[in-house]
């Protein structure tokens, strides 16, 4: 069951914009593009009050650097439960994970929720140690009992040039360990930031604190990489408000935002799209958020 309510009309759009979206120029985009596209009915809305529909949400796809998001969820739980000590720098970690999507924030992120560090091959028992340790993450989502969480993993770290030693070997050898997530995990867990649904408010606005870009054209002209232009932030109607986490490497293009405009209700859009040709494809995200956009305004 669907953390939103199911609307027919919503659904018949979505599927007739990826047609078009296939038909110029992307084919096989219906087998590689997943989506989860939420709209609410009040401009303050509560956890699971909005209606929606959705395109293969139950797929398993690797999230590139949307897992951060839940890395940055996990570690305020873990802050709020007294798991590890806060400090400036782990702070400072925190934001450059979500604002500048950091792989080098992400791994000390990473090494503090699991109590494990990167480094040379492990012997028995320290490395069947080391594996449990690092599905602290895995666990905690589980424990949640939302059934979108059911199957993700979450237990790797982000690179720019891959994995070594202990990290590769975690891998596996045809990299069967790697994170994965769908989009409905992702639109449940963004949901619930944007609406205090899985911390303490003060914490959720931390994390949206975080989650906040410019749409102001210098800004991002300025931030060459804005996690706007070429994602979904880029086709949202002028004076939109955002808050997003892109995922972007060799075999994906990712998003996942939560937009209003003026005082209107929300509405959240997650996309992921797989392979080389759609990673590179610095169109198809702001043309999925435009279309979108533009049928919630239509109403």
């Amino acid at each position: 069951m669907a953390f939103y309510r199911p609307e027919p009309t919503m659904q018949e759009h979505l599927a007739a914009l990826i047609d078009r979206l296939a038909a110029d120029g992307r084919p096989g985009l219906h087998d590689r593009i997943a989506v989860t596209w939420v709209r609410y009915d009040q401009s303050s809305p509560v956890t699971g009050s909005g209606c929606g529909a959705s395109w293969a949400d139950q797929k398993l796809i690797y999230p590139a650097s949307v897992v951060k998001l839940i890395y940055a969820v996990a570690a305020e739980h873990w802050l709020e439960r007294d798991f590890l000590l806060d400090s400036e720098e782990f702070r400072r970690a925190l934001l450059d994970m979500l604002a500048d999507s950091s792989n080098d924030a992400t791994g000390l992120v990473v090494d503090l929720l699991t109590g494990t560090t990167s480094g040379p091959a492990l012997r028995s028992p320290a490395w069947e140690q080391w594996q449990q340790q690092r599905l602290a993450v895995n666990r905690w989502l589980w424990d949640l009992g939302w059934p979108e969480l059911d199957r993700v993993n979450c237990c790797q770290k982000t690179w720019g040039e891959g994995p070594y030693g202990r990290e590769k070997a975690f891998y596996g050898e045809t990299n069967a360990n790697r994170n994965a997530l769908c989009t409905a995990a992702v639109g449940r867990m963004l949901e619930a930031v944007m609406t205090d649904g899985v911390l303490s408010p003060p914490a959720c606005q931390r994390l949206r604190t975080r989650l906040l870009r410019s749409l102001n054209q210098e800004a991002r002209a300025a931030d060459p990489e804005n996690q706007v232009d070429g994602f979904l932030g880029e086709g949202l109607p002028a004076g939109s408000t955002l808050w997003s986490k892109a995922g972007w490497m060799s075999q994906a293009r990712h998003d996942a935002a939560w937009w209003c405009l003026n005082n209107e209700p929300p509405s959240l859009l997650v996309v992921f799209s797989e392979g080389a040709e759609l990673a590179k494809d610095e169109a198809l995200l702001p043309a999925v958020a435009n279309n979108l956009a533009l049928f919630a305004t239509s109403d």
